[in-house]
């Protein structure tokens, strides 16, 4: 690394070469206090789904998944003896994202949505990606919302017994069942198809990070019966941040909330390279034309950091437009700023993987080891970040437990609909 940037770095707290194991460890004791009920910073949710209880069958189930600004719909059969069929998808607005809804329109919209579904069906599972404590019914209780729905009234509401009531208003008449889980569930559950593995891991880095995985029996949770954990990894404050994300936390909608999820998300790698990128210029970082041309630039997209990256490395040229004024030493140094960013990402990430891993009680086998089941366009799609992400946890867990990813991002609405086949 450059001598100038790597004392940049210094000079703000950050640290290129921490200590993974020690994280690790800081990690798991976190885990292991919010089970146990304790005050932790991670939720630790529980589920009440073992995935071993799973069984393929000729069924349909309606499938809801609920995040964002987007609302999807759909049917999904499963069969005994083939892959499972999609059919009459449909998205839509998440209710609440163009105006405030009272609780009544909010569910009243959900029926709505899903009219052409009525009494075809009982089962309906829901992915619901919002903070929700799930119940042992399957059921979830909102706890918050995320900015962009605005709804006050559903928060503290049993959402699949409020959506239950307004099914049957709507003329529903076959006692529909509706199941409550969140998208890093989802992701484990459309990876624990196979009998070939010992446990699932669910992981998610894209706008968002989580992390769930399957929790054994153990004498030191006496009341934990085996089941899928949720971890709600992004609230975990045991990593030190840097000037450039106490930045970044401050000018948030919610300062001080997920701190682990604005080191390394995508909807946070953007924001923190822009502050990189404007402080670098403010300390002679780069050429003074560049330097200029950095102190008109209003906001830097993740889009626009993993481009760069990506054609910097093919063949040493700049894009997005965003850079262009950058000479070629400018762009070498921005290269190793953006570089350190999502190289940063792929430790945090390895990380939760290892604690997860380490946590679940299985993997020892190689002959069974553990599937790491990932969803998130951040994981896939941005600069080294899935490779260096094997490599480092390869390294964390230097061959004392047996794990496999799977090749490819895992499909949520499968996942969601296999809560139903329990």
């Amino acid at each position: 690394m450059n001598a100038n940037v790597k004392s940049f770095f210094e000079k703000h707290g950050f640290y290129q070469d921490f200590d993974l194991n020690s994280l690790v460890k800081s990690f798991i004791s976190d885990m292991h206090e919010g089970l146990l009920g304790h005050k932790a910073d991670q939720d630790m949710i529980r589920t009440y789904i073992d995935p071993s209880t799973i069984t393929m069958q000729d069924k349909s189930v309606i499938v809801i998944d609920a995040g964002g600004t987007n609302f999807r719909s759909s049917l999904v059969t499963f069969s005994k003896t083939a892959a499972p069929t999609f059919s009459n998808f449909e998205k839509s607005k998440m209710p609440g994202t163009e105006r405030e809804l009272s609780k009544k329109e909010f569910f009243d919209q959900i029926a709505s949505n899903i009219e052409r579904f009525k009494n075809t069906c009982r089962e309906i599972c829901f992915c619901f990606s919002y903070a929700m404590t799930i119940t042992e019914e399957a059921d979830g209780i909102l706890k918050s919302f995320s900015k962009e729905v605005k709804a006050p009234e559903v928060v503290g509401c049993h959402i699949g017994a409020e959506l239950k009531k307004a099914l049957i208003e709507h003329g529903w008449t076959n006692d529909p069942k509706i199941v409550l889980l969140n998208d890093t569930a989802s992701a484990l559950l459309a990876g624990s198809g196979s009998s070939k593995y010992s446990s699932y891991i669910g992981f998610i880095l894209g706008t968002g990070l989580n992390a769930a995985y399957v929790q054994s029996e153990r004498a030191d949770y006496p009341d934990l019966k085996k089941q899928i954990i949720v971890c709600e990894s992004a609230k975990f404050g045991g990593y030190k941040n840097s000037d450039f994300d106490i930045l970044v936390d401050e000018k948030s909608v919610k300062p001080g909330y997920a701190p682990y999820e604005k080191l390394c998300s995508g909807a946070y790698l953007g924001p923190v390279a822009f502050e990189v990128l404007h402080m670098g210029a403010k300390e002679g970082l780069f050429s003074a034309q560049f330097a200029e041309a950095v102190s008109s630039i209003k906001a830097i997209s993740t889009i626009e950091v993993n481009e760069f990256l990506h054609k910097y490395a093919e063949s040493k040229s700049v894009a997005p437009e965003t850079f262009a004024k950058a000479t070629a030493e400018d762009a070498a140094v921005l290269f190793e700023l953006f570089d350190a960013l999502v190289d940063r990402m792929a430790k945090l990430a390895a990380i939760i993987l290892a604690s997860c891993i380490m946590q679940c009680g299985e993997g020892q086998d190689k002959a069974k080891p553990i599937c790491i089941a990932c969803n998130g366009t951040t994981f896939f799609k941005t600069y080294k970040v899935i490779d260096r992400t094997k490599d480092y946890l390869a390294k964390i867990i230097d061959g004392k437990f047996f794990y496999e990813f799977l090749p490819n991002e895992v499909d949520i609405t499968t996942g969601t609909a296999m809560a139903g086949l329990r």
